[in-house]
């Protein structure tokens, strides 16, 4: 990117060059941004941890529920980081509807330190639990159409489609969260049961686009 600014004088003229006005946008500063919120996320996460007031097991177990949605939300907060961290890896430009796709996955995954504490601090009763379904299930859908934007891209596109495929585990998930979110009603931990599951099998390192990458 080039900027040219031209200043005339009696004597001279003034030419100052200034880098980058042209070029395309590349990705640096979106996944910087992006590891910076979810940074932030993490922290925000853990200080829901109280500090128990008496040094007993007693105590330490009071916060056990909330622990427990904080190593969840954790988790998957950390694959939510590792896939835009691999998908990034076909693109190296971007669109302003991919940046606008992006803050709307960035949007849902800032609701996650919400839905987590009150989840936790009401121990998995059935609405927070059934809210935490729909923040997951919401950000699963903004990742989906941050991959659709990507994937309308020339280049990157298609490199993103042929790894991706028929996607099956993405999708697995959307029908997780969809059955979770109204079984809160019914049988809170079938809803636990659906979220651990979900994380548990994006857990197993996934290298399709890593493939699609070495295979180019």
């Amino acid at each position: 990117m080039h900027i040219i600014l031209v200043v005339a004088t009696k004597n001279a003229t003034l030419k100052l060059h200034l880098a980058g006005y042209n070029s395309p946008m590349n990705t640096t500063r979106l996944e910087a941004f992006s590891v910076g919120v979810i940074a932030i996320l993490i922290t925000i996460m853990v200080l829901e941890l109280k500090i128990p007031h008496e040094p007993t097991l007693a105590a330490l177990a009071s916060q056990l529920p909330v622990f427990l949605t904080y190593l969840l939300s954790f988790v998957y907060v950390g694959i939510y980081w590792n896939n835009h961290h691999h998908m990034f890896h076909v693109v190296d430009r971007v669109s302003g509807g991919i940046l606008w796709a992006n803050l709307n996955l960035l949007f849902w995954l800032s609701l996650i330190p919400f839905a987590t504490g009150w989840m936790g601090e009401n121990h998995f009763e059935s609405l927070p639990t059934a809210i935490y379904g729909c923040v997951l299930l919401a950000a699963a859908l903004s990742y989906t159409i941050l991959q659709r934007a990507i994937i309308r891209l020339p280049d990157a596109g298609s490199k993103l489609a042929a790894a991706l495929g028929s996607d099956v585990k993405g999708k697995l998930s959307l029908v997780g969260y969809a059955i979770a979110i109204p079984a809160a009603f019914f049988e809170e931990w079938i809803s636990d049961a659906l979220y651990v599951s979900v994380a548990a099998m994006w857990l197993i390192p996934d290298r399709r686009i890593e493939a699609n990458l070495t295979d180019g």
